[in-house]
């Protein structure tokens, strides 16, 4: 009886050891779940953050490729106005030389060595002329023409007279140029008032 006794006692701590290990086992697989369940939720935290700084390095990105068109852009259209306006300082000093070939062909010659003088002006205004117009410099059409202050400067008015339309230019004391779209000196000009 003993031994049936020993033999009992035996089965139980055996069928307490395996429920033990059971217990045991549960409780790491339990732990193991919870285990695998943080990562996961790092993981997916760590995913969430890594999407967040790609979207703003993408936004800075198309910011820099955006600043960079801008610059491009403007660059050229500065580009752009220092050629279309090239040699405007050249004009405007050339100016003065071109009225004074105007007013020495004002002058009235009778003797032939005059006249041959003469024509020499003539010949140098119109060479100046020519190259003036042909790096698109013209001249200001004023006299007979409506006043425009952004063409022309009134230095005196007068009373309208016989066949005069009023804010008329009716004398041109000295012309006005301009390069291209740009007035390089405006008229100045008798305006009827």
């Amino acid at each position: 009886m003993a031994e049936k006794d020993n033999k009992q006692t035996a089965k139980q701590q055996a069928s307490e050891d395996k429920q033990t290990a059971k217990q045991t086992t549960n409780d790491q697989s339990k732990d193991k779940k919870k285990s695998a369940t943080s990562q996961v939720d790092e993981l997916k935290a760590e995913i969430k953050d890594l999407k967040q700084q790609l979207a703003d390095k993408d936004d800075k990105y198309l910011r820099a490729e955006a600043e960079i068109q801008n610059m491009t852009t403007r660059f050229n259209k500065e580009r752009a106005q220092i050629l279309k306006y090239d040699g405007q300082d050249l004009a405007k000093s050339v100016l003065p030389v071109l009225d004074n070939l105007k007013r020495a062909l004002t002058i009235e010659v009778t003797d032939e060595n005059g006249k041959q003088l003469k024509k020499g002006i003539q010949m140098v205004h119109d060479h100046l002329t020519s190259a003036l117009t042909d790096h698109g410099i013209t001249e200001i059409a004023a006299d007979g023409k409506p006043f425009d202050p952004t063409l022309h400067q009134a230095v005196q008015t007068v009373p309208v007279q016989d066949g005069q339309k009023p804010d008329t230019v009716v004398q041109v004391l000295q012309a006005g140029y301009q390069l291209k779209d740009r007035v390089l000196r405006p008229a100045m000009v008798v305006v009827a008032q």
